[in-house]
């Protein structure tokens, strides 16, 4: 019962985060909405028993990725400013285009919900994860995340170059 309570809270925290997040005139707000998304999601990573998927979504995604947010807002846009409103026209396109995603969503998910019981099911090792992220070997991804970091490290640079023209 309180797994149900706790998961509950955390989708409502999603959801209505998430509709703030699109929906707020501010973009620091919005920025501000988008990181209690992501640590909700991590808490929803925690509830399933992935200790490492949370770490990685608060280090990676809620720490680095918000601040490369944050900082690339402070450098192209004025903060304090309110955004305007697109035309009525582009706003139910958008709607139209959000909704057909929904679909697609819970179409694939409806479908493939037996298979993700079979894969939970083989009670995957976090040691044989951690391997598998950090190896050198064939199909492991220790170089893909030095090539992000590196990625990262060139538009940081960038940014730093375009805010001294200004």
């Amino acid at each position: 019962m309180a797994q149900l309570i706790v998961f509950c809270v955390l989708a409502l925290v999603i959801v209505g985060c998430s509709l703030m997040a699109v929906t707020s005139r501010l973009i620091i707000r919005s920025a501000t909405y988008l990181l209690f998304v992501l640590l909700a999601t991590a808490g929803l990573y925690l509830m399933m028993d992935y200790q490492f998927l949370a770490a990685v979504q608060v280090a990676v995604y809620a720490g680095g990725v918000m601040v490369l947010f944050i900082f690339s807002i402070l450098l192209t846009n004025r903060p304090g400013e309110d955004v305007q409103f697109e035309k009525p026209k582009r706003m139910i396109l958008a709607a139209v285009a959000a909704l057909a995603g929904l679909g697609i969503c819970g179409h694939i998910i409806y479908y493939n919900v037996n298979r993700v019981y079979v894969y939970m099911e083989s009670n995957l090792d976090m040691t044989q994860l951690g391997t598998a992220m950090m190896g050198t070997d064939k199909y492991q991804y220790l170089l893909p995340f030095e090539a992000i970091s590196l990625l990262l490290l060139a538009c940081i640079i960038g940014g730093i170059m375009i805010a001294r023209k200004r």
